[in-house]
């Protein structure tokens, strides 16, 4: 039978977590037909692992507007300094020639379920018999009073890899002697690389070199955050005087902006800017929702599989799902697409799956060799990705120890770019 929209909601989560037996194609002709929107961590991993594993077996197309791809994760490295822009930028090249992934530089539009079918932007349409969706954040309208994404030339959010992180670094670089930047921190959950605080930790260390008199300013909604203790200290250490974060107890969840005057009112009191970074509330990426593959704000999929709970030839990853424990990061979003491309092949060529297990870390920059991280490992339950156990840089740790630490982070981005892009 086929499953359409309308039978796989009334059945729920027992088709979607069934991979027993190679699915119908519903090409009807030659071979399954794999298709992959959104080139980041998720998506260019889980379309070359499934065209290096698959033998030739299947034909994955992969959908991503952008030529070049810039991560997220390092890109506060560029703002602090330490990276060229050209050193986060990777082509789709190999993709293509060395694995045989046809690569549409194209916007996906929308998704016909029924039909399973993927609309473009330039015209036409891909069919799929099995869809992978990995395509980020958007943000969630109205989050921030006074900005919306036709402010985000006067006030960058910079969570989106390439031009906006160019546009901040130049705001930063262009700041007045003793100048203001202002951080909107975003609510739970947000993106992870580029963490907000990594970054405050990078816009310091520009400034501490080339604006020393300048201030940060952090107007945030949460009462506490990530590595909370080790930016901190840091921040004390490196920064002394420089960074001011207002929380929720003193108005930090109380933010509007305007950007023609480029003012921030955080609970009453006007800030008058010279640097507005706002980071809003965000959600799963557009297309997401346009197919009807959301609860709220985010994407539920099945920790086994990586499969949609709403449709079981979709897998979501990365940053759009509500999948459980995972943070949204590049780590998380590659570890799981490896579990979506091993399933996919199951289903689509009967070969074998495994038990689905992730793991992450998240490294942070403060200053120069001063590296600190974050992570665990995990396990799919039939509730949702579990974490089993953690571990977390201490505050006090020597400068040997957080430069170590430093350098683990530059072979994790040099290993996992390899991992995405061949």
């Amino acid at each position: 039978m086929k499953l359409n929209r309308r039978v796989f909601v009334g059945t729920g989560m027992a088709a979607a977590t069934s991979l027993s037996a190679p699915m119908v194609h519903a090409a009807s002709h030659g071979k399954p037909k794999v298709v992959v929107v959104g080139g980041g961590a998720g998506g260019a991993t889980a379309a070359r692992y499934i065209a290096k594993d698959s033998a030739g077996e299947i034909d994955v197309t992969l959908i991503e507007p952008s030529r070049s791809y810039y991560t997220c994760f390092f890109s506060n490295l560029y703002i602090g300094g330490f990276r060229e822009l050209d050193s986060i930028a990777h082509s789709y090249g190999t993709l293509a020639s060395d694995y045989g992934i046809n690569v549409v530089h194209d916007w996906a539009t929308g998704v016909d379920r029924d039909a399973r079918t993927v609309a473009l932007a330039g015209g036409g349409s891909v069919p799929y018999d099995r869809l992978i969706l990995s395509p980020g954040i958007d943000f969630v309208e109205g989050s921030v009073p006074g900005w919306d994404v036709s402010a985000q030339n006067a006030m960058p959010h910079a969570y989106k890899g390439g031009s906006q992180t160019e546009l901040l670094k130049a705001q930063i670089m262009a700041m007045p002697e003793g100048g203001t930047y202002v951080m909107v921190a975003p609510p739970n959950p947000y993106r992870c690389p580029p963490g907000p605080y990594e970054r405050v930790s990078m816009v310091a260390h520009v400034l501490k070199a080339n604006n020393p008199s300048a201030k940060i300013i952090i107007a945030d909604p949460k009462a506490n955050f990530s590595k909370q203790g080790l930016f901190e200290e840091g921040w004390q250490k490196h920064y002394p005087g420089m960074i001011t974060r207002i929380g929720p107890d003193f108005g930090g969840e109380n933010v509007s902006v305007d950007p023609e005057a480029m003012t921030v009112d955080i609970d009453g009191e006007v800030i008058n800017a010279d640097v507005v970074n706002v980071i809003p509330a965000q959600k799963a990426g557009l297309i997401c929702g346009a197919a009807g593959l959301t609860e709220g704000n985010w994407a539920p999929v099945s920790g086994h599989t990586m499969q949609s709970r709403m449709d079981e030839n979709i897998h979501i990853l990365g940053d759009a799902t509500n999948q459980g424990d995972m943070p949204k990061s590049g780590f998380s979003a590659n570890s799981q697409a490896k579990v979506a491309a091993m399933a996919v092949r199951g289903a689509l060529t009967g070969s074998r799956v495994f038990p689905a297990k992730f793991s992450n870390t998240c490294w942070s920059l403060i200053d120069t060799d001063n590296g600190v991280k974050v992570g665990a490992t995990y396990e799919a339950t039939d509730e949702k990705i579990a974490k089993v156990d953690g571990f977390v840089s201490q505050t006090g740790e020597d400068a040997a120890l957080r430069k170590a630490t430093y350098e683990e982070s530059i072979g994790w981005y040099q290993g996992i770019t390899s991992d995405m892009f061949g």
